[in-house]
């Protein structure tokens, strides 16, 4: 209702690839066999069918394509995200600005655990559970990416997180870990739905601020600030309580994970500064299928440049010098 609009105005069209010619032998093999047949399997169609290989190998592509979400689908999928992760960065930043232990880590655990749960601070708790378990059903139906095993073991991770310190009234160390990773991920979405309504300069430019911000924040804030108190002030102040092994092995876990996200982003960055922009984040907007098509267009595009069929994917998050497959 309110992001269709947006991107129709946006001049987004709800168009689809070029669909490929009914066939049914072909069908059958995509559906049943393989989606990439082989140069053996393209050598025995071809006889059967008596068409030209490279008649077939378009076939698949259009048929791979097919299958691919539209530009106008992944709008949607953006803005909603978007829309989410700025109004709850925004909500935990006015909570967290009066609460102490913003300011001084150290009161996360003065009087620990009989520390109260006011309706704010539990109303912000339950709307990000919420929020990613939907992540959790919804990435076997949106729209696939490589990076989709360290997204699941991603939400895992936080779902696990989210609901563990819930349950042993460590929450004001939990909103500190939500508002910080809340920080980077709306400039993410702000930089494909700029890419997908084609402003070139605006989305690269949302992209290197969004690299800057998650590094600073994943790589320098989150360690020497959420870890610092969860295994070191913790540790000195209410000492190694039985749950502390599996509290802080969950944050490690997270910290693995950025580790990698921000590797994938120097990495595009620094393709960005030989080439003059960049061609697509790392981190999680590659698409599994249908990789080759893509790969001439890519070299001509831009940072989450999108082909002609509307394929692009960062979220969370390639091959060789280009990127290989789009969201």
């Amino acid at each position: 209702f309110i992001a269709k609009p947006c991107a129709i105005n946006l001049g987004i069209q709800d168009s689809g690839p070029h669909r490929a010619q009914p066939n049914a032998i072909l069908e059958k093999v995509f559906t049943s066999i393989t989606k990439s047949p082989d140069g053996k399997r393209l050598e025995g169609l071809s006889k059967q069918l008596d068409w030209d290989v490279r008649k077939i190998q378009r076939w698949f592509r259009h048929r791979r394509n097919q299958d691919k979400p539209t530009t106008l689908t992944k709008f949607c999928e953006s803005m909603w995200r978007f829309t989410f992760y700025l109004s709850i960065f925004f909500y935990g930043i006015r909570f967290l600005w009066t609460a102490p232990w913003f300011w001084d880590t150290r009161q996360c655990w003065y009087n620990y655990p009989f520390q109260p749960l006011t309706s704010r601070l539990y109303y912000y708790y339950i709307l990000e559970l919420a929020f990613y378990w939907s992540l959790m059903f919804s990435q076997f139906t949106d729209i696939k990416r490589k990076d989709f095993l360290i997204m699941f073991v991603h939400h895992l991770a936080t779902i696990g997180l989210i609901t563990f310190s819930y349950m042993n009234n460590m929450v004001r160390v939990g909103t500190l870990v939500l508002c910080l990773h809340d920080a980077s991920d709306f400039l993410l979405e702000a930089a494909k739905l700029a890419n997908y309504a084609k402003y070139q300069r605006l989305c690269d430019a949302f992209f290197m601020l969004f690299g800057v911000v998650f590094i600073v924040t994943r790589l320098g804030i989150y360690p020497f600030w959420i870890l610092n108190t969860t295994l070191f002030e913790s540790w000195e102040l209410i000492g190694p309580y039985p749950s502390w092994w599996l509290f802080n092995g969950l944050l490690v876990t997270l910290q693995v994970l950025h580790v990698i996200w921000s590797y994938l982003i120097v990495r595009t960055a620094s393709k960005a500064l030989v080439r003059g922009k960049v061609s697509k984040d790392d981190r999680s907007d590659v698409e599994s299928s249908s990789e080759e098509e893509d790969v001439t267009s890519n070299s001509t595009k831009g940072i989450f440049s999108t082909s002609s069929n509307g394929s692009n994917r960062l979220n969370g998050h390639v091959a060789g010098a280009q990127w290989t497959g789009e969201e």
